[in-house]
């Protein structure tokens, strides 16, 4: 083991409100640009997009595991982020509702990481992508109740 694995990660760094409002809010437009996403795909079913960007999402924390440098962190990252590619999977051809649980499950994964510091040097990356999981899977599921025509 190299003395980089054994030692213990640093603190996170305590984010002051304010410092998280750029993050925030940027995120909560990019959900919504995420929630419109199919529609810049017009050939393909918004299932398969929707899926696409649960998955690329979930691999993000994998390189950040990767520049974080422990292994026990990387296996960690790599099982969590294998989880929503299969969740992915399922959703393309699965109930739509499978992807607002898949977005929801990984803005909650996004907290336990903002507070945890897990996975060292995200800084504002949680608090950001839980706001775009978080708008993301709120608006696509107030398009699914209210019968909005989501071409799965």
């Amino acid at each position: 083991m190299s003395t980089h694995e054994m030692s213990a990660p640093p603190a996170p760094a305590v984010s002051t409100p304010r410092s998280l409002r750029g993050p925030l809010a940027w995120g909560v437009v990019l959900g919504g640009v995420q929630a419109l996403a199919p529609l810049a795909f017009p050939w393909s079913r918004s299932g398969v997009v929707y899926a696409l960007s649960l998955a690329f999402i979930a691999a993000v924390y994998v390189g950040f595991a990767v520049a974080d440098g422990r292994w026990h962190v990387l296996a960690v990252e790599t099982a969590v982020a294998a989880v929503f590619v299969v969740t992915a999977a399922a959703a393309v051809t699965g109930p739509a509702w499978l992807v607002v649980a898949g977005l929801a499950g990984h803005g909650l994964k996004d907290l336990w990481q903002h507070r945890t510091g897990f996975v060292t040097g995200t800084r504002w990356w949680p608090p950001f992508c839980a706001a775009v999981d978080g708008v993301a899977a709120a608006l696509i599921a107030a398009a699914l109740l209210v019968g909005f025509p989501v071409p799965w």
